[in-house]
């Protein structure tokens, strides 16, 4: 072995080390007493184990929580991958007026802060009667910028020749985009899919703002109201936020193959 390819191996066990740390302390912490987790020097491993900082989490609606979670990410997950691949394809390879125009206009609302749209997004929820409820916690997210712009760089890779031969065959629009386009899309839509999920997982502000009842906060949210106003037992708060970290591990691992996969694999022969 080289001394770059032996360099490069330290570097990136370091990283990963680096990396996987906080996770290690969390879920280390999940099992520590109040008095052991906020100690100086810290103990890194728990020498007395306790199932306490459990016991009290499942004490509030944290099932309620986590289904909240789940449901909501998961909604998000799939209309965001099928509006995307949608959009992304029609703007990729149709030709139409106004299409750069559109797409500028995806490019320009990735630039704004989510929170610049927060006030409006309420307002109109509101009118709506979407306030704590899950329609209104999924619907906003659907046309979200950075999926569209994900799958319609990618659909631009795609080999026209095959959608122009299904046309030959008299493969119908829909057809063609169920059976041929999104057979081809899978690595991006599995890389989207895992965005999708975190970033839905992981969004407290908006969940903040759009509930109102105990019953319909998500998981994060609901591990974040934990937190008292002068004590803070972060034995339980890193209970939850172990707990919270289960569903983004599966999702990746889901969908890590379509994530590495070729883009085209085969689909043109010579």
């Amino acid at each position: 072995m080289k001394l770059y390819q032996i360099g490069a191996t330290i570097l990136l066990i370091l990283s990963a080390l680096i990396f996987v740390f906080p996770f290690y302390w969390i879920v280390t912490g999940a099992f520590k007493i109040q008095t052991v987790a906020t100690t100086i020097p810290p103990e890194w491993f728990p020498l007395k184990p306790t199932l306490q900082n459990w016991v009290d989490l499942f004490k509030n609606p944290v099932w309620r929580w986590t289904f909240n979670s789940f449901f909501v990410a998961f909604c998000e997950m799939i209309a965001v991958c099928v509006v995307a691949s949608l959009a992304g394809y029609v703007l990729a390879k149709k030709v139409f007026p106004g299409r750069k125009i559109i797409f500028s206009m995806f490019i320009a609302a990735m630039a704004l802060p989510k929170q610049v749209i927060l006030v409006p997004l309420f307002t109109m929820l509101a009118d709506f009667g979407w306030v704590n409820t899950y329609h209104g916690l999924i619907l906003p997210a659907i046309g979200w910028p950075f999926g569209v712009f994900l799958m319609k760089q990618f659909a631009q890779t795609l080999p026209s020749e095959l959608m122009e031969a299904a046309k030959m065959d008299g493969c119908s629009e829909i057809r063609m985009f169920s059976t041929i386009i999104v057979p081809l899309l899978k690595p991006a839509l599995g890389a989207l899919a895992i965005f999708t999920f975190i970033a839905a997982w992981n969004d407290y502000f908006s969940h903040l703002i759009m509930t109102r009842s105990t019953s319909m906060m998500t998981l994060p949210l609901g591990v974040a109201t934990m937190q008292g106003e002068f004590t803070t037992n972060y034995g339980i708060m890193m209970a939850g936020a172990a707990l919270a970290s289960i569903p983004m591990i599966a999702i990746f691992l889901v969908f890590q193959k379509a994530f590495t996969q070729g883009i085209t694999m085969g689909a043109v022969k010579g």
